[in-house]
């Protein structure tokens, strides 16, 4: 299909999600939030170029493309917001930030440009931090003149490389889609890449579904084809059919595709217990249909 050629005319939609893991195994992120309202995201690459001549005439030039600055005009910022993107501290039962130096941690930004036609440019920029931001503060006069706030976040290419179109894998900066179909879901999940349409996400639990004489020490662990969006096991639970919840430790792998419930104390015997999987969504803002897994522990 041929796009129609078609220029900006608003920007909206900031979000921002926690890089959870960026390895030569595996990358994830967490939910997005919603960071500030938007004004303005201009993006500015670094970019060299070198051109070589030959028989006295310019016969090869060589490009090359280094990080992504983005500067972001935004009404303002929350405190606890501050402190998440620049790795401060936040105290909420003073509403106090705590400036304390910290690390800036790693974020995926994300954020969408209107088009001419209606239609979006959608955003994901997989890895970068915040820089810290000037504020301006200047006395009231009879001319209202309100102060946002300037923010630059500066992206690069992520350690883990995807498989993309064809045979090529590489490292990834941004991720850009005009595709209508991605508008409704573009911030439930920070976008990766993916070659043609992702496998409809499933799950395998282990105790197998009706499962029984499981040892009453066993921990239960479901497996996901798909990576999971940030956050999204934090909703599994493990309960007795008499809806006693059983306390667990919930962790999941770096490749986020690997949920376990290690229970804090022993199952008991001959019981029947349920594994409840709400809906969850994986990183492709793919939705797997709530689930009940079932299996009973022996004596």
């Amino acid at each position: 299909m041929t796009e129609n050629f078609t220029m900006f005319k608003g920007a909206d939609k900031l979000y921002y999600a926690l890089v959870t893991s960026d390895t030569a195994d595996a990358y994830a992120a967490g939910s997005p939030v919603a960071l500030a309202p938007l004004k303005v995201a201009v993006q500015t690459p670094a970019a060299n170029s070198k051109t070589e001549y030959y028989d006295n005439q310019p016969f090869l030039t060589m490009n090359s493309e280094g990080e992504t600055k983005i500067k972001i005009d935004i009404a303002g910022l929350p405190l606890a917001t501050q402190a998440a993107l620049m790795g401060k501290v936040y105290d909420a039962t003073n509403e106090a930030l705590y400036d304390n130096g910290g690390n800036a941690p790693d974020c995926a930004l994300g954020f969408r440009a209107k088009n001419t036609d209606g239609s979006y440019t959608l955003y994901w920029f997989l890895k970068g931090t915040f820089k810290p931001f000037e504020e301006e503060a200047s006395t009231e006069t009879d001319t209202p003149e309100p102060k946002g706030i300037s923010i630059e976040f500066t992206a690069v290419r992520t350690v883990y490389q995807f498989a993309l179109t064809g045979s090529i894998t590489d490292s990834v900066k941004r991720v850009v889609s005009r595709k209508a179909a991605d508008v409704a879901t573009w911030f439930d999940a920070v976008k990766v890449p993916s070659v043609g349409a992702p496998s409809a996400v499933t799950c395998t639990p282990s105790p197998a579904d009706a499962a029984t004489g499981v040892a009453v020490d066993a921990n239960v662990t479901l497996t996901f084809n798909n990576a999971l969006a940030g956050n999204a096991e934090n909703g599994i639970i493990l309960t007795t059919v008499a809806g006693v919840v059983k306390a667990v430790a919930r962790t999941i792998d770096a490749a986020r595709k690997v949920v376990t419930l290690n229970p804090s104390t022993d199952l008991a015997g001959t019981t029947e217990y349920l594994v409840i999987v709400p809906g969850v969504r994986d990183v492709y803002g793919q939705l797997l249909a709530d689930a009940v897994y079932n299996f009973t522990t022996t004596s």
